[in-house]
C-alpha cells in the first residue's frame, strides 16, 4: 500500500507532463491592469487639481465677500447721519422742495491708535495687536502691554480706551501710561492718526 499523505504534491503549473511548456507563466490580464493603474493615477491627479483650484477659488470669493462686508460696515459707521440716497437732506422737507446740494457734508474725522485691545485681567486694556506702521507702533507699544491711562483719562477696560481714542483729536500728542509685560511702568507719547 502506498502512502500518499507523505508525498509532496507538485506546485500548480509545474506538474510533470501537464501538457504545458516549461518557462515563465503567461499573465494575459497584466496589460489591462497596467492600463487601469495609469487611468486611476491620472484620474486621481485630475480630482486633486480640481479640489485645490476650487479651494483657492472659494477662499478668494470668501475673502472678497468678507472684505466687502467690512467696507460696507465702515461706510455705514462713517456716514450714520445719512439715511440713504432717497432720504431728504433736512427732516420735514420733501426731496422736490430742497435745492440740490453740490458739496457733500464733511465726514467727521475719527482718531485711531492703530492697535487692538481687550480687557485686561486687572484694570486696563491689554494690547493684543499693533498695526505696523501706525501711531501705537511709532509710540513704542508692543503686544502684551497694558494701557492704564490715555491722556488724563483712566483706562479700566478696552471700551474705555476706545471711547478715549474716539474723543481725542487726530494729530495732537497724548501721553499714555503703560504697564509692560515684565511689570515695569512707562509713559509714552503717541499721536493718534486718521484712518483713510
Amino acid at each position: 500500500m502506498e502512502q500518499t499523505a507523505l508525498r509532496p504534491k507538485p506546485m500548480p503549473g509545474q506538474e510533470p507532463g501537464g501538457g504545458r511548456k516549461p518557462g515563465p507563466a503567461r499573465r494575459p490580464h497584466a496589460a489591462r491592469r497596467r492600463g487601469r493603474r495609469l487611468t486611476t493615477l491620472l484620474f486621481g491627479l485630475f480630482v486633486a487639481a480640481v479640489l485645490v483650484l476650487s479651494g483657492v477659488g472659494l477662499g478668494t470669493v470668501g475673502a472678497t465677500v468678507v472684505g466687502m462686508s467690512r467696507l460696507a460696515e465702515l461706510r455705514r459707521q462713517a456716514l450714520p447721519h445719512l439715511g440713504g440716497p432717497s432720504a431728504p437732506a433736512h427732516p420735514g422737507t420733501t426731496p422736490s422742495s430742497t435745492a440740490p446740494t453740490t458739496a457733500p457734508s464733511p465726514v467727521p474725522v475719527v482718531a485711531t491708535l492703530g492697535l487692538e485691545a481687550v480687557d485686561a485681567e486687572k484694570a486696563g486694556a491689554l494690547v493684543v495687536g499693533v498695526h505696523v506702521p501706525g501711531p501705537g507702533y511709532t509710540a513704542g507699544l508692543v503686544r502684551g502691554d497694558v494701557l492704564l491711562t490715555f491722556g488724563r483719562t483712566r483706562i479700566d477696560t478696552a471700551g474705555d480706551l476706545a471711547r478715549a481714542v474716539a474723543r481725542a483729536r487726530a494729530g495732537r500728542e497724548v501721553v499714555l501710561t503703560v504697564r509692560h509685560r515684565s511689570g515695569g511702568y512707562q509713559q509714552l507719547t503717541a499721536v493718534p492718526g486718521v484712518v483713510t
